[in-house]
């Protein structure tokens, strides 16, 4: 009977050890788009970005008119002075496309910071998750061809982010 009890301990002991060496996976997109933090964050960049394209294209619009009534203007001013006109025309175009390029670099910037601001928050939660839950591995779900689902920590993760990480403030 000792011995029975023995080798159902040892089987019990074995499979906790074999239980802690199985991976398991976060989603780390679907945290980025559906945590507090991350679709706070992704809102204010949305919104920063759509409010720089309203006023490049109100710019465009100016611009346009402003074309127009130089071509009308073609047959009554000077050559040199519809010269003078083009080359402004085109030096508007030209801070026109740079504005709208330092908008985009600013906002990918900006979700770039997001994003690593986040994973430094993210890491000590899932390292303290690991070591409460005696988890040895945990990675991306992306990296995976096929995972049972109920290998899936995101939402647990997503929970105790939500308590540490409400906002992301960017510089």
């Amino acid at each position: 009977m000792k011995k029975f009890i023995l080798i159902i301990t040892i089987f019990f002991l074995n499979f906790e050890s074999i239980k802690a060496d199985i991976p398991y996976f976060i989603d780390f997109k679907y945290i980025l788009n559906q945590s507090v933090a991350g679709k706070k964050a992704q809102d204010q960049l949305k919104n920063k970005l759509n409010t720089g394209i309203e006023g490049i294209k109100k710019k465009e619009k100016n611009i346009l008119e402003e074309e127009k009534k130089i071509i009308q203007q073609k047959k009554i001013i000077s050559p040199e002075e519809y010269k003078k006109k083009v080359n402004e025309l085109r030096l508007k175009v030209s801070s026109i496309q740079k504005e709208r390029n330092i908008l985009l670099e600013s906002i990918s910037k900006q979700r770039t910071f997001a994003k690593n601001e986040l994973l430094k928050n993210l890491n000590p939660i899932i390292k303290d998750y690991m070591n409460e839950k005696k988890i040895r591995m945990v990675v991306d779900k992306k990296s995976l061809l096929l995972a049972d689902e109920n290998l899936d920590i995101t939402k647990e993760i997503i929970t105790l982010l939500n308590k540490k990480l409400k906002i992301i403030k960017f510089k």
